[in-house]
């Protein structure tokens, strides 16, 4: 499955600080958790790719005409 792959996985995100200073993504989907930690500096690196990938998706729905019925 890649990036562009469609899905019908309903997946619960949560993200938070650890009580070891940490920062923590926690994903449950079905039958799977998976918690993944962080130093902070890694945090806000990954906060950063999220917020230029979120510009991207804007300026690729600007281009995009929308979509009429299925």
């Amino acid at each position: 499955m890649g990036i562009n792959t469609e899905s019908d996985i309903v997946a619960n995100l949560q993200i938070g600080p650890t009580d070891k200073g940490m920062v923590r993504i926690f994903v449950e989907a079905e039958n799977a958790e998976i918690p993944m930690d962080f130093d902070p500096d890694e945090a806000e690196e990954i906060a950063q790719e999220i917020m230029a990938a979120a510009e991207q998706a804007r300026a690729v729905s600007r281009k995009t005409p929308p979509r009429r019925g299925r």
